[in-house]
């Protein structure tokens, strides 16, 4: 039974269906060949929506939407470029930490993706850059993206295994900061040997004039961690405080955005919103069939008949997350396996939090790599550029992602250290 309900999930997702139709059919597979009566779909549908958490998608969504129409994305980049421009490789690095800084705001990659590859990958390729390098550095810095607070994935990881948000959020900062520090390192040796340029360090009043100018963007982040760490709301009021927050400075200080633009904003939010709920519907009633016909504890006891040693099975499941994110979008990977490898991995005594950080890590990973990679299909665009192209020069830049998201899963502290401190 249990082979035949992810058979047909499997193959249903390799021809292409949408994950929510491919759980949904799979669920009610096993409940007609199980006798069960269907109208506890739609009852489990209606639960797996009615919470007060997952409010905080939606407004996390729009206050993405708001600032991504409000004219920031130049004044990041101003501020990235102050902060490490001098360094070699000095619009590659601005790249980067862009990405940093824009996530924090976003909290998506595909956003950071449209957003930064579309003003800095032309700027690259004039000042001298390769532009399937400067392509490929884009992608590869947007995997921050779902990592660095506020995170809609992370959300998502924690709605479908029942675990705190605010703490899954504050995990994500150490694990996205080495990331971006991964590939800074990386980019400073290739630029090095490829002679790519560096801008004069900042003078002060360049610094300040920056950091003025971005300053209202860069508290958006802030306000969200800081209101959540100090325990004076929850990540669904810090969501819609930041939306509160966004308007007003969208509307009334950068003035990038008016009623009309508004009404595409609310448009665009309710489309990607309706698409992930409808998502997490079916994959409540896709939970209910997992725990019912204990695929956790079957997948979980072949598991462990090969090793019980925590860092033998987490090695495990990244490559095999790995390889799941080269065929699945990472919200699609953690809501089809999210509830079943969470409870695997807490019978070895590995924290949940730590898991849903590395499980988005390595999913992430998988959007910037062939064949789903939608990243790469948005750079490639941008860039004018040769599929293929992108791809071999992506190749080495997956060794220090993929070494990190090892170092990040044998070193729990890493992604707990401020959890610990705070929760």
């Amino acid at each position: 039974m249990i082979f035949i309900v992810l058979l047909i999930m499997v193959v249903l997702i390799i021809l292409g269906m949408p994950v929510a139709f491919s759980l949904g059919i799979a669920s009610m597979a096993y409940l007609i060949l199980e006798g069960i009566d269907l109208g506890m779909v739609a009852q489990s549908m209606v639960r797996g929506v009615d919470s007060f958490t997952l409010l905080a998608v939606p407004f996390f969504l729009l206050v993405g939407e708001l600032m991504n129409s409000g004219g920031i994305t130049n004044r990041i980049i101003d501020i990235a470029r102050v902060i490490v421009g001098h360094i070699k490789g000095g619009l590659a690095q601005v790249n980067i930490l862009a990405s940093v800084l824009f996530s924090g705001i976003s909290g998506s990659a595909t956003a950071d993706t449209v957003a930064l590859g579309s003003v800095l990958i032309p700027s690259m390729e004039r000042e001298g850059y390769d532009k399937k390098f400067a392509a490929a550095i884009t992608a590869a810095s947007s995997i921050v993206g779902p990592i660095i607070p506020p995170s809609i994935t992370l959300i998502i990881f924690g709605i479908v295994t029942q675990q705190p948000i605010g703490p899954l959020l504050i995990a994500g900062i150490i694990p996205g900061a080495l990331l971006a520090i991964s590939l800074m390192v990386y980019t400073y040796f290739i630029a090095s040997k490829r002679g790519y340029p560096s801008y004069e360090r900042a003078t002060f009043k360049q610094a300040r004039s920056a950091f003025s100018s971005g300053f209202l963007a860069l508290m958006l982040p802030v306000i969200i961690v800081v209101g959540i760490v100090s325990g004076v709301f929850t990540p669904t009021e810090s969501a819609a405080i930041a939306v509160l927050y966004g308007i007003i400075v969208t509307f009334f200080f950068y003035k990038n955005v008016n009623l009309k633009s508004f009404v595409g904003i609310l448009r665009r939010t309710s489309f990607d919103t309706a698409n992930i709920l409808f998502t997490l519907a079916a994959a409540t009633v896709f939970a209910w069939v997992v725990t019912r016909s204990k695929i956790s504890e079957t997948l979980g006891e072949f598991i462990l008949s090969i090793s019980a040693n925590e860092n033998v099975i987490l090695a495990m499941l990244v490559i095999f997350l790995l390889i799941i994110g080269l065929f699945m979008l990472p919200s699609e990977g953690i809501i089809v396996f999210a509830p079943i490898l969470t409870p695997i991995v807490m019978q070895v005594g590995v924290d949940p939090i730590h898991f849903g950080v590395l499980m988005v890590i390595t999913l992430t990973i998988g959007g910037a790599t062939p064949p789903v990679g939608i990243l790469l299909y948005i750079v490639a665009d941008i860039a004018k550029l040769k599929y293929t192209k992108l791809v071999k020069e992506m190749l080495p830049m997956y060794i220090p992602l993929i070494v990190t998201a090892f170092l990040i899963a044998f070193f729990p502290s890493l992604t707990l250290f401020i959890v610990d401190m705070f929760f």
